[in-house]
C-alpha cells in the first residue's frame, strides 16, 4: 500500500473518530444515551442490589456530583476549613450515590423520551425529555441541566422535574439543617452520616 493511501487511510480513521466522538459529546445524544442504559438496568432480571450497584458505576461516570455537592452546600462552604470541604464531598458523593440508587431501582421499566436541547451559553445546555405515563404515574416532564465546559465530556449538574430544581431543592434543605443547627456544619454532616448507615 502506498504512502498516499495510507495517509488517506490514517485521516479517514481520524475523521470517524471525531465525528464519533462530537456525536457521544453531544449534550441531547449524552441524555438519549445516559437515559437508554438506565433503563435497560433497570429492565434487567438482576436484583435490586445489583440494579443499585450498577446505577451508581453510571452516575459516577455521567455526573457531576462534586458540583451538585458543592452548590447544595450554598454559602455555608465559605466558612468551612479545606479538611472539612474535603470530608463534605465525600460524604455528599456517598449520600448522593445512595439516594440516587435506591429510588431509580423501584422503577422497573421507565421510557424517557429525549425530545430537545437549549444552550445557554458555553457551560451549560438544558436538554428537554418526558418520562411516559403508566397505569402507575402521569406523563412527567425531566430537564436535565448538561454541565458542558469540556465538550468531550459533558456532565449532568442538575435535574429540573415539572419545573422543581432537585440541586436547588437540596441546597435549600441544606441550609434548613444548618441554620436548625446553629449554623453548626456537623449537624448536617451527622445528618449525612446517619442517612449513609440507614
Amino acid at each position: 500500500m502506498g504512502v498516499k493511501k495510507i495517509n488517506k487511510l490514517i485521516y479517514s480513521i481520524l475523521i470517524i473518530l471525531l465525528i464519533n466522538t462530537e456525536l457521544l459529546a453531544n449534550p441531547i445524544n449524552f441524555i438519549s444515551k445516559l437515559t437508554s442504559d438506565a433503563s435497560k438496568i433497570l429492565a434487567s432480571e438482576e436484583t435490586r442490589d445489583q440494579k443499585m450497584n450498577n446505577l451508581i458505576l453510571l452516575a459516577e461516570e455521567n455526573v457531576d456530583i462534586d458540583g451538585i455537592g458543592m452548590y447544595t452546600l450554598g454559602k455555608h462552604r465559605k466558612n468551612l476549613s479545606e479538611s472539612q470541604i474535603n470530608e463534605y464531598k465525600e460524604l455528599f458523593r456517598q449520600y448522593f450515590l445512595k439516594s440516587f440508587s435506591s429510588r431509580l431501582s423501584e422503577y422497573t421499566d421507565p421510557k424517557i423520551n429525549v425530545l430537545s436541547e437549549k444552550v445557554i451559553n458555553e457551560k451549560y445546555t438544558i436538554v428537554f425529555s418526558v418520562l411516559e405515563a403508566d397505569d402507575k404515574r402521569p406523563e412527567i416532564k425531566i430537564d436535565w441541566r448538561v454541565y458542558t465546559i469540556n465538550p468531550e465530556k459533558p456532565l449532568v449538574r442538575d435535574l429540573i422535574i415539572e419545573g422543581l430544581s432537585l440541586a436547588r431543592t437540596q441546597r435549600e434543605e441544606f441550609h434548613s439543617v444548618i441554620q436548625n443547627g446553629d449554623g453548626n456544619i456537623e449537624v448536617l454532616f451527622n445528618n449525612l452520616k446517619e442517612f449513609i448507615r440507614s
